[in-house]
């Protein structure tokens, strides 16, 4: 790739459920992170972008390196591209949308975008334990809401019972599909879950910040990375193009994000290919390896309830088991749909 591109992820949930909250909770944990914060509001008076901002109107700073604007949906394009602008040196993109908001006609504005600095970066739908059932009630939409999702957390996760949880939970589970669902209290979420953290220069990756200090608790530290689990796998064996798709197609429930590297041996002996995946969503990119680089697959996985053996396994299973096993011409196809073109349908990156 030519440059990097910002991962563009849609925060939804109906009125209540806790969206600023998480967002804030992101900014806070911002650290070195520069987040570009879209807020999408409809009426004349813009209370989400004040909450997270303190004002509302232009491009405004948050004075961590993170940017706001509150904008109506068909000011998206416009604002992406004031977003990505290269002087702002954004890594992320989160768009809060409405709370009465239809988050799939976001997901397919930001997938139909022809900003080239931008890539999807899945739908995170958030939901309210306490209020759930009187939630779907009021808002028929919620199923449907859900049944698109890339990744649901059910917030408010303190203020229910430990059966009225796992009754939650699984109701969501049964109405999300594939989708990964992790609990919170408070919107606590590990960014790293939705985006790669940046680690600013003098900070050793893994150490409480002051911003920790500050706004953690011991209950956030201890459960920060309880709801998900980050999978590592590395072959240095070519992997078969036909059967890395079969195993992305196959992927389990749970499974929400996917990034590393591909070798694909005699299938492309020139590029390595950058892999990016995020609920349905795949691309891949390829790059030429650099002279002398190890060709190593290395990819990691992460998700809700995941088998890491079981992943492990599968993985393996699509390695090159020896000088006869040589994909054939067409191998290469389903995986090349997947690869960005000058036109392309975006509905064709979604599984």
């Amino acid at each position: 790739m030519t440059t990097q591109q910002i991962p563009v992820v849609v925060l939804a949930g109906f009125l209540g459920a806790g969206k600023t909250t998480l967002l804030n909770h992101l900014l806070r944990s911002a650290r070195g992170t520069r987040i570009g914060v879209m807020v999408n509001d409809f009426g004349d008076i813009g209370i989400d972008a004040m909450t997270v901002a303190g004002q509302v109107g232009s491009t405004v700073s948050l004075g961590n390196g993170c940017l706001c604007c509150a904008v109506d949906a068909s000011e998206l394009d416009e604002y992406l591209e004031v977003l990505t602008r290269p002087e702002s040196r954004l890594d992320v993109i989160v768009i809060e949308a409405s709370g009465l908001a239809e988050p799939q006609e976001l997901v397919r504005m930001v997938l139909a975008s022809e900003n080239e600095r931008i890539v999807y970066g899945g739908l995170v739908e958030v939901v309210d334990a306490a209020e759930f059932g009187a939630t779907r009630q009021r808002h028929p939409g919620t199923d449907r809401h859900l049944a698109v999702a890339d990744l649901v957390v059910v917030n408010k996760a303190d203020r229910v019972s430990a059966d009225e949880l796992r009754s939650v939970r699984e109701a969501v589970a049964g109405l999300a599909g594939r989708a990964a669902v992790i609990e919170a209290s408070h919107g606590r979420v590990d960014p790293e879950l939705l985006f790669d953290r940046v680690v600013p220069d003098g900070e050793i990756e893994g150490q409480m910040s002051i911003e920790d200090v500050l706004y953690g608790s011991d209950d956030a530290a201890e459960h920060a990375h309880a709801s998900y689990e980050t999978v590592s796998l590395t072959a240095s064996t070519p992997l078969h193009p036909r059967r890395l798709m079969a195993f992305l197609d196959s992927r389990p429930e749970g499974l929400y994000r996917i990034k590393g590297f591909i070798d694909l041996g005699a299938a492309d002996p020139a590029n390595r290919y950058t892999v990016h995946a995020v609920g349905r969503f795949l691309r891949f990119y390829p790059e030429p390896w650099s002279a002398g680089e190890e060709r190593l697959t290395q990819l990691v996985l992460i998700g809700s309830g995941i088998d890491a053996a079981g992943l492990r396994k599968e993985l393996a299973a699509c390695e090159l088991s020896g000088p006869r096993d040589v994909p054939d011409e067409a191998g290469m196809w389903g995986l090349l749909r997947y690869v960005p073109q000058t036109e392309e349908e975006p509905e064709e990156t979604l599984f």
